[in-house]
């Protein structure tokens, strides 16, 4: 795992092997915004998937330093229960610059989890709230948590988190406020347009479920709402693994080219070939739009 995240020799190869074997898992995403207590619902949700015997994999990503590209990865701190249960795997990634809420070794990670015989794998994003829709791309169920003291619970769930949400987790539900997160969010859902994906027909409205986390409270409504979103018709499954092959084949080519165009500009002590064009930028003598253009061409 480690070798994949750090783009070590062989193993690219060693993920195209095993790809083969994988597509068998039941993967999960979780998001939301920051301090809505992901980690804790994430902790909890191994509890009764392990009780029924399912190997559970989680992936947590965290925020990593624009500096290093190192990262706290505290969640093997927080979830440190479950160290010593030999069902249970746990992986901190670090973001490296990557938007969206994902690490750029996620699909990678994910893929050896499924491949090594994990039921269920978690996914956590990083938590930065309304941008974190790539994981759409990654999971077969979207779980997007929110919690009651974060202001105003609407503006905390924009349109792009409400529209890939298979369920919506109103945690900390035990809190001052809960209740009213949980009308405002029913009502968000009657008046919401229901989208589509292109060629499909409108997405049923996400299940929403109360949750306290910490002391295991809503565990059962939970996942029975994500068992419900599992047991959706076989087309439906298969559509929604065609969108993850498109997001994810996409991804990487993006990161392929976001690669070798870094190179060819390179650094302050070791400058590329198109270094003089980024000089020019900062120049104000070219604008940036023709200088991706001139890049892209190359």
């Amino acid at each position: 795992m480690r070798d994949l995240d750090d783009g070590a020799p062989g193993a690219r190869a060693a993920l195209t092997e095993l790809y083969a074997h994988t597509g068998r898992a039941f993967v999960v995403g979780i998001t939301g915004a920051p301090g809505v207590g992901k980690s804790t619902l994430v902790d909890a949700l191994v509890v009764p998937y392990r009780a029924a015997g399912t190997r559970v994999g989680v992936v947590a990503v965290d925020p990593s330093s624009p500096f290093s590209g190192g990262a706290l990865l505290g969640d093997r701190v927080r979830m440190q229960r479950h160290a010593t249960d030999d069902g249970v795997f746990i992986r901190s990634l670090a973001t490296r610059g990557q938007l969206g809420g994902l690490s750029r070794s996620t699909t990678a990670a994910v893929a050896v989890l499924d491949a090594a015989g994990f039921g269920l794998i978690l996914v956590e994003t990083v938590g930065v709230g309304q941008a974190e829709v790539d994981i759409a791309g990654a999971a077969d169920a979207i779980v997007v948590v929110t919690a009651p003291g974060l202001g105003d619970g609407v503006q905390a769930l924009k349109a792009g988190l409400l529209e890939i949400a298979d369920v919506l987790v109103v945690n900390k539900g035990d809190r001052d406020g809960a209740d009213l997160a949980l009308r405002d969010l029913t009502t968000m859902l009657q008046i919401s347009t229901r989208h589509a994906w292109p060629g499909e027909a409108p997405r049923p409205a996400p299940a929403l479920v109360r949750t306290v986390a910490a002391a295991g409270q809503g565990l059962p409504e939970l996942v029975a709402a994500l068992e419900a979103v599992r047991a959706a018709p076989a087309a439906d499954r298969a559509r929604r693994r065609r969108r993850q092959a498109t997001a994810q084949v996409l991804a990487i080519v993006s990161e392929i080219t976001r690669a070798e165009a870094r190179a060819a500009i390179g650094g302050d002590e070791r400058p590329g070939p198109f270094a003089q064009t980024i000089d020019a930028v900062a120049a104000r003598t070219l604008d940036p739009w023709s200088a991706a253009e001139r890049l892209s061409n190359r």
